[in-house]
């Protein structure tokens, strides 16, 4: 299993996160969460050498996160710009594409065939204009129930990334999700949920934390991502899964 975080663990932009975390993790997770414009905000040509060089020279790896904003659950999802993040950063051979799968519909039960339905037309979409199906890693949201993973799972081969932290969130035992969805997963986020999420992990519980770790340990080889956004937490989280002597750089 490999140790990741975010690109945005301190106040600057992408490069210069991963320049101070390289040698301390073995993956970052790109955040590309708001792309306004893709040819000013997506990573240019120098930026992506110097990731590579950057990964190359610490055996490090990039999980990268779509935007916020695609839509990919509704009628009119944003696949030219879902296609040109995914074209943008192929060069970096991320571990996965993080995706967020919402517009909605969910909200209502009679809608749920049509999330459904809408999601996996966005999904073959994305395959054949990047090829890169099994490298797209589906995101469980705090706001969803579990089956919709479960729907997107059953009906497409694609990957999933399993939000622990959205789960404690949902006030939802991680387990169950876990066993069921971790040979479909390449990537797993982790972060301490208390009153809000993507706190340090030391806020989560050892009765909540130790289950999902020692499962991890046991049946998961993709990357676990510490998704955090400040370096004390960073430090805090990282002390707490060598507890679990978890691989660490």
């Amino acid at each position: 299993m490999r140790i990741g975080t975010t690109s945005y663990v301190y106040p600057a932009d992408i490069i210069t996160n991963v320049r101070k975390l390289a040698g301390r993790v073995d993956d970052i997770e790109l955040l590309l969460l708001e792309v306004d414009d893709p040819v000013r905000d997506l990573p240019n040509k120098k930026v992506v050498q110097e990731l590579r060089q950057i990964a190359a020279g610490h055996g490090m790896t990039y999980t990268v996160h779509l935007p916020l904003t695609l839509g990919l659950a509704g009628d009119r999802g944003d696949m030219d710009l879902a296609r040109r993040v995914i074209l943008s950063t192929l060069e970096l051979d991320p571990h996965g594409f993080i995706v967020h799968l919402e517009d909605g519909f969910w909200k209502k039960s009679d809608d749920l065939p049509r999330w459904v339905e809408n999601s996996v037309k966005s999904l073959e979409l994305l395959r054949e204009a990047t090829d890169v199906l099994e490298k797209i890693c589906v995101e469980n949201l705090e706001d969803q129930p579990s089956s919709l993973m479960d729907s997107i799972l059953a009906s497409i081969p694609v990957s999933c990334c399993v939000d622990v932290g959205h789960l404690w969130k949902q006030g939802l035992d991680p387990l169950p999700c876990l066993e069921s969805w971790l040979p479909r997963a390449r990537v797993v986020h982790i972060h301490g949920a208390g009153g809000k999420d993507h706190q340090k992990l030391s806020v989560t519980p050892p009765s909540r934390l130790d289950p999902v770790i020692t499962l991890l340990k046991r049946s998961f080889d993709g990357v676990l991502t510490i998704e955090i956004f400040n370096e004390p937490d960073l430090i805090d989280s990282l002390s707490m899964l060598r507890k679990f002597g978890l691989p660490s750089c």
